[in-house]
């Protein structure tokens, strides 16, 4: 594992791309096949399974030490790191007397930290301890990162990639693809991945193809384009999705590379109906066949993660594939066929699809383009992506290959502007990591009815029995705030602190807070009846005092606007 180890601090330490790449490469080339593969698993964030919890070993450092409870605690407060805070505090801790352990990070990851994880518990300790004692302190930090699952290293897929392929002599897209559904954490599997062209072996069945992701649009791009070689097409509101018919079965692979059949058998079903060796890549969506609009991305949560769906949830969230590209026909690779081609082809599948006998076949819809004289239409069609269930616009140059990855130039994405409303900070609470100090965490409220004029709170205004208003928690919000903001807020916390619980502290309801999210939803969970989706915090509102902010109606009434498909960001 010291290589390994090796390799996480370099990484930590090169800010930029070119080091990071040039490191990962050497490292690959230098290491044994089994720890390579290990090591691409947890580089690309598939190895986070936690084996001990944070807690667990927190206990066992504990009784290994003269600290106090809360001197440990503050020191966690300090680093925001349990695994960090541990390692730290190896010197105060009384291990026992142990040989320096050398093994390689495929025993680690395969043998030993499992058979720790299976221990009772007074064995589990003494395992633990002995571990700890016996490693220098950067690989004790790892190894509390690697128990616990909260190992991240910080390297987009794309650079492990670059360096990959610069290794292997290949192209960039050839590792991508090789790399997609998981890699077997095996010599045999690192070897294959870096094998040349002629000594590749069979593709599985069930790898997908690398997803073409798109960039957002700057409309002054469009000057100088001709609305004729570009495609739009509606922008939709689920999840990202391939769906596989090859060997007789059928796949649905997330973007996130998961593989999600048990979530949602009808379309698996469904791909019964395809031909075989055809690759669809579309989007995941709850629509009904009798609706001219698909549903919330609300309804959709209810599906997702599941490893059962019972006929009743069937029967409220029904599911259905929209299909915006063709990436297989036939057993043969589309991808390097223009996009307007493909979709030729595609409208032929729906045809043979429909004209079949397979009682899934109506949940297959294909994703219509839009007709555009002139730009101008652009935006006129974005205004009307509300009304039709729908998040904004894509535009697709009409010659373009389907490529891995995003690759400016080709397709662009053009949402539509997020929602907004005024909230009051109530609570905050201190981040983690290297914001460790500061409150980075806030949790907003809307007033449950307009305050009165003269001041908010003020029962004087409310008339004889009305309830005096009262600020309710809306939304947590964690980025959107610059570097120089959270460090003056988190002086204003600290300041007007009112009440403490734990780590979470009150504070006077003073400072506003413009907050942009992507839509609200009816929510039984939440205290104020409304889930709002990816809140952030999109200004700073010092000119406004917290009277001024906004009340829960008013998000009511833009959750209803919006679920009848006329409401529009204020």
């Amino acid at each position: 594992m010291r290589e390994f180890c090796a390799l996480y601090e370099q990484l930590d330490r090169s800010p930029g791309t070119n080091a990071r790449v040039e490191a990962l490469q050497a490292y690959f080339a230098a290491v044994d096949p089994a720890d390579g593969a290990w090591a691409l698993s947890l580089l690309l964030g598939k190895r986070r399974k936690r084996l001990l919890t944070g807690r667990r070993l927190r206990e066992i450092a504990l009784a290994a030490s003269a600290l106090p409870e809360w001197l440990f605690d503050d020191c966690h407060g300090q680093v925001g790191d349990s695994a960090e805070t541990i390692a730290l505090l190896l010197p105060q801790l009384a291990l026992p007397e142990a040989e320096l352990i050398e093994r390689p990070l495929a025993e680690w990851m395969g043998e030993r930290l499992p058979a720790i994880a299976a221990l009772e518990v007074h064995a589990q300790a003494e395992a633990v301890l002995s571990t700890w004692a016996g490693l220098p302190p950067g690989q004790a930090f790892l190894f509390n990162k690697l128990l616990t699952g909260g190992l991240r290293v910080g390297v987009s897929t794309g650079l492990v990639t670059r360096a990959l392929a610069r290794l292997a002599g290949l192209e960039e897209a050839e590792i991508a693809q090789r790399l997609m559904g998981g890699l077997e954490p095996s010599a045999d599997a690192f070897r294959a991945l870096l094998a040349p062209l002629t000594e590749a072996g069979a593709v599985p069945a069930s790898r997908p193809y690398p997803f073409f992701l798109a960039s957002p649009l700057d409309p002054a791009q469009l000057e100088g384009w001709d609305p004729a070689h570009w495609r739009a097409e509606w922008k939709w509101d689920g999840i990202r999705g391939q769906l596989i018919r090859r060997a007789g079965t059928s796949f649905l692979w997330s973007r996130g590379e998961e593989l999600v059949n048990e979530s949602f058998p009808e379309l698996v079903s469904l791909g019964e109906a395809l031909p075989e060796g055809t690759v669809l890549d579309g989007e995941v969506i709850v629509w009904d066949a009798g609706e001219e609009r698909p549903a919330s991305f609300a309804s959709l949560q209810r599906r997702l993660g599941r490893k059962s769906v019972g006929a009743s949830l069937r029967r409220q969230c029904p599911m259905a594939f929209v299909a915006y590209d063709l990436l297989e026909s036939g057993g043969v690779d589309q991808r390097t066929e223009p996009l307007q081609l493909r979709l030729a082809r595609l409208e032929e599948l729906q045809v043979a699809v429909d004209q079949g006998d397979h009682p899934e076949r109506q949940r297959l819809r294909i994703s219509a383009g839009l007709s555009l004289e002139c730009w101008e239409e652009l935006e006129v069609q974005r205004g009307r992506a509300r009304e039709v269930g729908a998040e904004g616009l894509m535009l697709k140059r009409l010659d373009s290959p389907y490529r891995a990855g995003r690759r400016r130039g080709d397709w662009w994405k053009h949402k539509l502007e997020p929602l907004h409303l005024d909230a009051v900070l109530l609570y905050a609470q201190a981040g983690s990591g290297r914001r460790a100090n500061l409150f980075t965490d806030y949790t907003f409220g809307l007033w449950s009815q307009p305050p009165g004029t003269t001041g908010f709170g003020d029962a004087a205004n409310a008339g004889p029995g009305e309830p005096e208003p009262q600020l309710m928690t809306f939304a947590k919000a964690y980025s959107g705030l610059d570097d120089a903001e959270i460090n003056e807020l988190d002086r204003w916390i600290r300041r007007h602190t009112t009440e403490r619980f734990g780590p979470v502290r009150a504070v006077e309801p003073l400072q506003v807070f413009e907050l942009a999210f992507e839509g609200l939803q009816p929510s039984k969970r939440h205290k104020s009846g409304i889930a709002v989706r990816f809140p952030r915090i999109s200004r700073w509102r010092r000119d406004k005092p917290a009277a001024e902010a906004d009340c829960l109606a008013g998000a009511l009434a833009l959750m209803d606007s919006e679920r009848e498909g006329s409401g529009s960001a204020r």
